[in-house]
């Protein structure tokens, strides 16, 4: 009876974080060989392929991007922008992070407009974090972002604050794209120093590539700083 109970609640765990893609619509294809996946501008020039359903919850933001990816991959798509489902009157629905559509889009590369001078650090998805910049403290509430404006060839020191966290030093140049970063949560792991026991973490920051880190900027709730 025990191990259905186990079973049972596994079962539920699952199914409450199981999310499912799908390319819901296609309009048209697009040959080409582009391994980047961007944020669509407003303005810019780029042709209308189809889109993709999010259904479905999941902590994985990671896993849901690739499989978002894979489809668009599938099509030609380089470029993607949030496309929010709408009430009787027209109006845009609220995000929800368990249902969401993503339109695809191809944007020539000459199209594509040169982003610098920012820092983005987004939360872990599951507890609040805080963060300090330069002597600043910030708090992240789960499945959110801020960014900072940056100066070229100011450093730039990033820290978790706590006993066994981590910080980061960096000193952006001033053709540079933008800095992505993610702050995680509390880890605790094997210990492989041959000793035995655990080794706890209180948190890491991790750099985003792009591609990740501009899909996580349609999904998550920008925080508004000074």
């Amino acid at each position: 009876m025990k191990n259905i109970v186990i079973i049972l609640s596994l079962w539920c765990v699952q199914l409450c974080n199981a999310q499912n893609v799908y390319l819901t619509k296609v309009e048209k294809t697009n040959d080409n060989k582009d391994k980047f996946f961007y944020k669509k501008e407003d303005a810019a020039e780029a042709t209308y392929l189809g889109e993709v359903e999010v259904q479905g919850f999941s902590k994985d933001d990671a896993l849901v991007f690739s499989l978002v990816y894979k489809k668009a991959k599938e099509i030609g798509a380089n470029t993607f922008a949030l496309k929010p489902f709408e009430n009787v009157d027209g109006t845009p629905q609220a995000f929800n992070a368990a249902n969401y559509k993503i339109a695809l889009y191809y944007t020539p590369k000459e199209k594509l407009a040169v982003k610098n001078g920012e820092m983005y650090v987004f939360a872990s998805s599951e507890k609040d974090q805080k963060i300090n910049i330069n002597r600043k403290d910030y708090i992240l509430s789960p499945r959110s972002f801020f960014k900072l404006k940056i100066v070229p060839g100011e450093i730039y020191t990033i820290s978790t604050k706590k006993l066994l966290g981590s910080t980061v030093k960096v000193q952006p140049k001033a053709n540079d794209d933008n800095l992505y970063f993610q702050i995680s949560s509390l880890k605790v792991k094997p210990d492989n120093t041959g000793v035995g026991g655990l080794n706890l973490k209180s948190g890491d920051i991790i750099g985003l590539e792009k591609s990740y880190a501009e899909f996580l900027s349609v999904i998550y709730k920008e925080i508004k700083k000074d």
